[in-house]
């Protein structure tokens, strides 16, 4: 198709590919963000039914809500790596909707769990199915957008978490208060989050597109465009050949190393703030009802933060930089939880907003190796191992939570800050040397001609390999 685009004239180009992005923005970026937002939402769950006597009824005991909580992401520590082989090879529209399926039936199988070892078994499974979502967006995003397009629009997506808060609080207080009912007001969240995504399954499974070569939406001329819009990604489009080398190269590459480090911390930090917020807002003094619907307004505080950052992010050499601002305030809310007198449980409320800013040096983080990883199998290596660091942190994040420390848990909000700090420290080094790597590249004066450079983008050469190629700092 790129060969295709070369017959037109440039400017008929660049006039028609603004509205091939609209289109894009306006059809399928809506199908990411609802898809990512029931993802969330599932994740939420086990922390808004933890409010309405789920630890009671399943008869759990010391940490064993710990171990729950973490079981979704050995779940998905599993799944990470064979999902991220199957979506080189398979259609990303057909694998997202049918597991959307399983995923949603599972979810609602939660109800019928009376223990803790049954709770256990079905969170790792719903881990296992979830897995390949975040990594088969990152991917589609890096197809269709390009690079300076692709971090507001995976903060757009991402930002859904923040909506996911808004409306999982909204959802655990109308079970709240819902009176009369033969069902435990816990096991009721489950049900309905699992029919919606259930249902959403047959939107995707019927209209997401695989890549801009396939696109439904589009027109066959709209493709040609959408594929030329790409191009200069110097990525290359989805190929099918596993190349060893590529994977070679990705565990001998540094940067690539700061990038899974990163990873690890940033998912401690989630793990914690995911499945905890109930708990720390409960243990200052409120009831169930009120610390559900106390949590709405931090999801306003990441949606904001997601689409501030996001948009900062697509400024020049504003990637590294807009991840090391969405720390900040998260870094001040540990503080205040720390220091602010007990007696004070609204401002102690408001720190804990703070936190859920955190999904906007996350998602700005994820799309880093979309943006500067190239050769698919060294990309779709990179990201499986990215995912994995990010299970394995969210797997320790809630273990850091002891409960004889309720409600400040010193011993973890000390642990998160530290986390936090590693952050800054990793990515102000992967910035750093990317910005050398880029620096020596334009020394060495490794340009080519314009319709050299977009052939030579689509050869499936990694970053290393194509000199032409420039990191998004």
């Amino acid at each position: 198709m790129l060969q295709q685009s070369l017959q037109y004239d440039r400017a008929q180009l660049e006039a028609d590919a603004i509205k091939v992005r609209w289109k894009l923005d306006l059809l399928v970026l809506p199908m990411m963000m609802t898809t990512y937002m029931l993802s969330f939402l599932d994740k939420q769950t086990l922390n808004y039914s933890n409010a309405y006597g789920l630890q009671q009824d399943t008869k759990m005991t010391g940490d064993d809500y710990s171990w729950v909580a973490s079981a979704l992401y050995f779940g998905w520590l599993c799944g990470a790596w064979p999902w991220n082989m199957l979506l080189q090879r398979v259609a990303i529209g057909k694998l997202v909707g049918g597991m959307l399926f399983v995923w949603g039936a599972v979810c609602m199988l939660q109800a019928t769990v009376f223990n803790f070892s049954g709770f256990f078994a079905i969170r790792f499974f719903l881990g296992m199915l979830e897995a390949c979502i975040s990594p088969a967006w990152v991917i589609l995003t890096s197809m269709l957008w390009t690079r300076k397009e692709q971090t507001l629009r995976s903060s757009i997506w991402l930002c859904t978490n923040g909506v996911s808060n808004i409306l999982g609080a909204l959802l655990a207080y109308a079970s709240g208060v819902a009176g009369g009912l033969s069902i435990a007001q816990w096991k009721l969240i489950f049900l309905i989050v699992g029919a919606l995504t259930f249902v959403w399954g047959f939107v995707i499974l019927l209209y997401l597109p695989d890549g801009p070569h396939n696109a439904k939406m589009l027109t066959e001329y709209e493709r040609v465009v959408a594929v030329w819009r790409v191009s200069n990604n110097q990525i290359g489009l989805k190929d099918a050949t596993i190349r060893p080398y590529q994977i070679k190269e990705a565990l001998f590459d540094g940067k690539c190393y700061l990038l899974w480090m990163t990873a690890i911390a940033l998912g401690i930090l989630n793990g914690a703030v995911t499945n905890f917020m109930s708990a720390i807002i409960k243990g200052f003094n409120f009831d169930a009802l009120r610390a559900s619907l106390l949590q709405a307004p931090g999801g306003g505080f990441e949606v904001v933060g997601c689409l501030l950052l996001g948009w900062i992010s697509q400024l020049p050499n504003m990637v590294g930089v807009s991840i090391i601002i969405g720390c900040l305030p998260g870094m001040a809310g540990l503080i205040g939880i720390l220091t602010i007198g007990i007696e004070h449980r609204y401002a102690l409320v408001a720190m804990c907003w703070l936190e859920n800013v955190l999904g906007s040096p996350i998602i700005l983080n994820w799309t880093v190796p979309g943006l500067n990883v190239a050769g698919h199998t060294k990309r779709s290596t990179v990201i499986g191992i990215y995912f994995v660091c990010f299970v394995v942190g969210n797997i320790i994040g809630p273990h850091l939570f002891l409960a004889q420390e309720i409600p400040r848990y010193p011993t973890a909000i000390k642990g998160l800050l530290g986390t936090y700090c590693a952050v800054v420290v990793f990515q102000g080094l992967y910035t750093l040397w990317c910005w050398l790597d880029n620096r020596e590249r334009d020394r060495l004066g490794l340009r080519a001609e314009a319709v050299e450079e977009q052939l030579e983008g689509f050869e499936d050469l990694t970053d290393k390999q194509n000199k032409h190629f420039r990191y998004r700092l």
